[in-house]
């Protein structure tokens, strides 16, 4: 399949190509305060299936747990902020695409959710499956 996108600025531009493993709602409370909103739409594919053209930021996001472990790797615009990917360590080679910086986001329909332990009461997302993680 494949897809393209950008940042809200339109300084960072990528594409995927061939389909995605999954498209993901995530509560976490990082991709909430990374979002601003109450969790995250995210197409999860393999890193090599994505291209990226632009200069982009990183932040080593390193969890909860206070220690020096860098769990993802969240990749923005510097120029408007936009997040675009967050690159996960577990499992290695996977990243996450930020839903809402595709181009077109009319295919799009979530298969799963996870890190529901952090999802907002009023959020109700049907009879759509959840992965439980702690946080």
């Amino acid at each position: 399949m494949g897809q393209t996108g950008s940042c809200l600025c339109g300084e960072i531009t990528y594409e995927f190509t061939g389909d995605p493993m999954a498209t993901a709602v995530c509560h976490c409370e990082h991709c909430q305060r990374q979002g601003g909103a109450a969790f995250s739409l995210n197409v999860v594919m393999n890193i090599d299936q994505l291209t990226i053209n632009g200069p982009i930021k990183t932040y080593e996001d390193k969890g909860d747990d206070g220690g020096d472990t860098t769990y993802v790797y969240r990749r923005f615009c510097g120029n408007c902020g936009s997040p675009i990917v967050s690159e996960v360590m577990e499992p290695a080679g996977m990243c996450v695409v930020k839903a809402g910086t595709l181009d077109d986001k009319s295919n799009l329909a979530p298969m799963v959710q996870a890190w529901c332990v952090n999802k907002q009461p009023w959020v109700d997302l049907g009879e759509l499956h959840a992965m439980e993680y702690e946080s």
